[in-house]
């Protein structure tokens, strides 16, 4: 089975829609790939969705890794995409492109992703210059919400769409082979998406875009804390697994699990002499099978 490639993504803009999903784990990794997806993105949200956190700022650079080599486990077709943490990449050149190797050589992911616009391209070009496959992110950049004011639609005024047009432009001079645009109004993913000649891949960016991604957990209904205006929910899987979950705590309270179907039983010959070694107090000579 070929393994998808950078190169193979950017080939596609113009020829077919990219599908794309988080992953953040073994199991995830082979149920997304056996759906037909194009790339798994091992995302910072894991941070939120499943650490707990209340944002994607805590994620660690171990915690991305520990991670991303269980979805490259599992993944034997798919893109693996890696997420870039939270001070991972800003600091300089150098660190963010040790980082970056970090990633493919201990994480076996194909590809990283950071978020940013002019201001990473600097370190997406030495990455990319290292033989880094990179994919860039700009729009709503979840690491920046502090700055941001929360999680709000960005470009919503000309200048600022202006702006990210440029930024998405510049990330894709700089090496990137595809560019996420998250939380912008659709017509300013279609213009950045009929500029730039990488994929954009669209979260909360409408149907203009070359692709599209959305986190594991919110497409099958397994997380429930919020629900974003651009989530389409195909399955309740968080209700399903409460229910079957509390059934199972209520046959364990009633002593109706485990049934005859789920327990071992030995042989009446065996289940005798058992007994009669038990009564006597155990044997010295007692033969184990």
């Amino acid at each position: 089975m070929k393994r998808v490639t950078a190169p193979d993504m950017l080939a596609a803009k113009g020829e077919r829609k990219l599908a794309m999903l988080t992953a953040y784990d073994y199991a995830a990794a082979r149920l997304a790939e056996a759906a037909g997806a194009d790339m798994l993105l091992v995302g910072d949200s894991l941070a939120m969705v499943v650490l707990g956190h209340e944002d994607t700022l805590s994620v660690t650079m171990e915690e991305m890794l520990h991670h991303t080599r269980a979805v490259a486990r599992g993944a034997n077709r798919a893109l693996v995409v890696a997420d870039m943490p939270f001070l991972s990449y800003q600091v300089s050149v150098a660190e963010a492109v040790t980082n970056a190797g970090r990633f493919l050589k201990e994480g076996r992911a194909g590809a990283i992703k950071l978020e940013g616009g002019r201001e990473v391209a600097p370190q997406i070009r030495a990455m990319v210059a290292a033989g880094i496959p990179v994919m860039g992110h700009v729009g709503l950049t979840p690491q920046h919400v502090a700055a941001l004011g929360g999680y709000r639609v960005q470009s919503k005024t000309a200048e600022a769409a202006v702006t990210l047009v440029e930024d998405a432009r510049i990330l894709a001079e700089a090496g990137c082979f595809g560019v996420v645009l998250e939380c912008i109004p659709a017509e300013v993913a279609a213009v950045v998406t009929e500029r730039i000649p990488v994929p954009t891949i669209g979260i909360g960016a409408g149907p203009a875009c070359d692709g599209q991604v959305l986190v594991f957990h919110d497409v099958l209904g397994l997380f429930d804390r919020f629900c974003p205006k651009f989530v389409k929910q195909y399955a309740n899987l968080g209700a399903m697994a409460q229910e079957a979950l509390t059934q199972y705590v209520d046959e364990v309270r009633k002593n109706t699990f485990p049934g005859p179907e789920h327990i071992f039983t030995m042989d009446e010959k065996a289940l005798a002499h058992f007994r009669t070694m038990v009564d006597r107090g155990g044997s010295s000579d007692a033969q184990t099978a």
